[in-house]
């Protein structure tokens, strides 16, 4: 039996993915457990949870010891890692992929961020991850920034799923859904199928958490949420336009919003903030564990996003009015996401480093 607030959203046409994955969350049947109570359809990962996951318990010691004596280490051994556990998920995700058209039920690897600025390299290892999981529904991660936009494009034009990551504004999420559109169009021109599936991911509770202190109670945790209403305007203009429907029209498919960073950091702040208040079908949430479990246990029946964005434009308004330099912190947000998981990424490969002269 599903949990009911998950249901309804899943009812509303918004999917709930799992923003976590570790080898005792596979093991222990709890993502299985997920799919089949609290109606979650999919699932991402990032360098931080890989080092968590990792770095935080000896579930990985047996199989790092098997790769050290197969010769591998570092950056390959950590992928080999990873898509060991994503292609599990992926086959736990098979059947909600199936029953929906292949429009769900999708994981996500991200490629490693030391290569946020390098787009030729970016794409020589989407392409060669893709490849090594061999997995339908399996998204490539590759951030939004100038240089992976360009990746991002070359990407779908090579037929890889793309989830675009670290995305914090508007014109940065237009940015991304040109990028896709111009990888499809390519396709169309090549003769190839224009269905290749992506989403682009919004991440919304860092907004909030940077400008907390220069702001009054009132306006507090206001900011994510309007940022996010007026991304859905546009995301629902670019599902309307005639250059989308073009190429639909020859079999192309969405590219879905999909709400991140969903987890709310300020604790007096209601645990379901960023899930009740940014339902929308057609998109996707996904959320940390802790934060699906609240939603399952006392999450409030959601209220579906404005199409025309609401009140966002008033909201950003005053925020701009109160000092919030919206255009900058967007970039700033955007570029120190890219810089922490690259320092996620060389803790994660300190980790194992260490782990790996322990098992040795």
């Amino acid at each position: 039996m599903t949990s009911g607030a998950p249901r309804a959203l899943n009812e509303l046409g918004q999917s709930l993915w799992l923003d976590n994955i570790t080898r005792d969350l596979l093991d222990s049947g709890r993502l299985q457990g997920y799919i089949d109570d609290l109606s979650v359809t999919g699932l991402t990962s990032n360098p931080t949870i890989f080092d968590h996951a990792i770095s935080r318990s000896a579930a990985y010691d047996v199989e790092i010891h098997r790769q050290l004596d197969a010769g591998q280490s570092g950056e390959e051994l950590f992928f080999n890692l990873a898509v060991q556990d994503l292609t599990r998920a992926a086959d736990l995700f098979a059947p909600v992929h199936a029953r929906t058209g292949t429009v769900d039920g999708f994981v996500s690897l991200e490629v490693s961020p030391l290569l946020a600025y390098d787009t030729r390299a970016t794409v020589a290892q989407a392409k060669a991850l893709h490849a090594q999981a061999n997995r339908p529904n399996l998204f490539i991660k590759i951030p939004g920034t100038t240089e992976g936009l360009q990746a991002i494009e070359q990407a779908i034009f090579a037929g890889v799923p793309v989830n675009v990551t670290l995305l914090f504004s508007t014109v940065q999420y237009k940015a991304a859904a040109d990028a896709y559109l111009k990888g499809l169009e390519r396709r169309v021109a090549a003769g190839l199928s224009p269905d290749v599936r992506s989403v682009a991911s919004l991440f919304v509770s860092r907004w909030d958490r940077a400008v907390t202190a220069q702001l009054p109670a009132a306006m507090r945790n206001t900011l994510g949420i309007a940022v996010s209403r007026q991304a859905y305007k546009a995301y629902r203009d670019v599902l309307e336009s005639d250059r989308f429907q073009r190429l639909e029209n020859v079999g192309a498919r969405a590219q879905r919003l999909l709400f991140a960073s969903t987890g709310t950091k300020d604790k007096h702040a209601s645990d379901t903030l960023y899930i009740s208040g940014l339902a929308a079908p057609n998109t996707v949430n996904t959320m940390p564990e802790e934060t699906l479990l609240a939603f399952a246990d006392h999450g409030a029946a959601p209220h579906t996003l404005p199409r025309d964005g609401g009140d966002a434009d008033v909201v950003l308004a005053a925020h701009a009015k109160a000092g919030i330099d919206l255009t900058a912190l967007a970039a700033k947000l955007q570029s120190d996401g890219a810089k922490g998981f690259v320092e996620s990424w060389y803790e994660l490969h300190g980790a194992i480093d260490a782990k790996s002269r322990v098992l040795a």
